[in-house]
């Protein structure tokens, strides 16, 4: 039986991984960090699946800013593949603790690193480190021929967040040529799902969507509608850093659609799957978004009803405009296809979402219901 070891397997990305690596009959070991609160929900369902009950997950308390504990864990493990996927992740957020992003970001890859190659690991344990499209910086004159971002394009990163992870990503390569070990960058673009956290833009559009439809809130505010991202599925990505580690060389790789949307497409496809459809009007920080038919019998809005507005608040310090991958690479030498597109993407979020949301009205039902008797 393998063995796994994934850091952040609470987050989005770790908790589809461990699902699939699960199903592949991996012994999956995850790392995540101690807090007052369970933060476990996504991961759940994984404990509650009598099929799982043999039972091969295991979590270990520890942090990318601990290489003493880490060290231990790998230790004890012994695992045959390494995922690093722990990190602070969010772009905007990183600007605020530039710090704690390097230390976590960056030298937590080196921690995991020198802890394998301390342990003689070498040749038993692959490591996957989770890279990031915010490399790139959005900059045009750095895309191939094609108009894309590959594996050979140049890094020009706009984020304290995007620094801390090329600083993971060189030192990824470093340790691969250096110690001949079996570590690669997944170069990942934009991938989102009904897991993906509250404050990422997929997600909190997918959420006021399904809230403005059912009554529970009136508009959303969001920054930079022109922004354009290569979205993807988590699920479709996931698989994709398993088969990296299976490779018989280790390279490094870029994980995307090929594929580019604007923030603003992303809120009129959102909308149209609850039967909205949005007309925008005004430019830069003046535009909003109304209501202009609503055939859904279900989510019952007033035509011209404003559901959106720009807040300045949101805009970036260095704005990333366009970011696109070229996964040429990933299709033809490991045969990668991604099964999700991103209108079957926005479908699941937002059937999710609604789904979601529907138990918050029950609950004010519920609430209205006991108010009433008590009169």
């Amino acid at each position: 039986m393998k063995v796994a070891l994934i850091t952040g397997i609470t987050g989005q990305d770790g908790s589809y991984l461990a699902e699939l690596l699960l199903s592949k009959g991996y012994m999956v070991h995850g790392i995540k960090r101690r807090a007052s609160l369970f933060n476990t929900d996504r991961i759940d369902h994984l404990y509650q699946d009598p099929h799982a009950k043999d039972l091969r997950l295991k979590l270990h308390y520890g942090d990318l800013t601990d290489s003493m504990n880490l060290t231990r864990i790998i230790q004890e493990c012994q695992p045959d593949e390494i995922y690093n996927l722990g990190a602070m992740s969010h772009v905007k957020v990183s600007f605020e603790c530039p710090e704690y992003v390097g230390n976590v970001d960056g030298l937590g890859t080196l921690r995991i690193l020198e802890a394998v190659r301390i342990l003689g690991l070498e040749k038993k344990t692959r490591i996957y480190q989770a890279s990031t499209s915010e490399l790139y910086g959005g900059l045009p004159e750095n895309k191939n021929e094609r108009g894309f971002y590959d594996e050979n394009s140049p890094f020009y990163p706009r984020s304290p967040y995007g620094v801390a992870k090329i600083y993971g990503f060189w030192i990824t390569k470093n340790y691969r040529e250096a110690y001949n070990l079996y570590a690669c960058n997944g170069i990942l673009f934009n991938h989102e799902s009904p897991r993906r956290g509250e404050t990422f833009v997929t997600r909190k559009i997918t959420r006021a969507v399904a809230k403005i439809a059912l009554g529970l809130q009136e508009k959303i505010y969001l920054g930079n509608l022109e922004a354009q991202r290569d979205w993807g599925h988590a699920k479709d990505y996931v698989r994709m850093m398993w088969m990296i580690l299976q490779a018989d060389k280790a390279e490094d790789w870029v994980i995307a659609t090929g594929v580019t949307t604007k923030v603003r497409d992303f809120v009129h496809m959102a909308f149209l799957e609850v039967g909205i459809e949005l007309e925008f009007k005004g430019k830069g920080v003046n535009e909003k978004a109304y209501v202009k038919s609503c055939s859904n019998k279900e989510f019952q809005l007033e035509i011209g009803k404003e559901v959106l507005s720009v807040d300045p608040t949101y805009f970036r310090p260095t704005e990333v405009d366009l970011l696109i991958g070229d996964p040429t690479k990933a299709k033809e030498k490991l045969g990668w296809v991604p099964e999700y597109d991103l209108e079957a993407l926005v479908k699941d979020m937002m059937e999710s979402d609604v789904k979601l949301m529907k138990k918050d009205v029950d609950l004010l039902k519920a609430g209205h219901e006991i108010l009433n008797q008590a009169e």
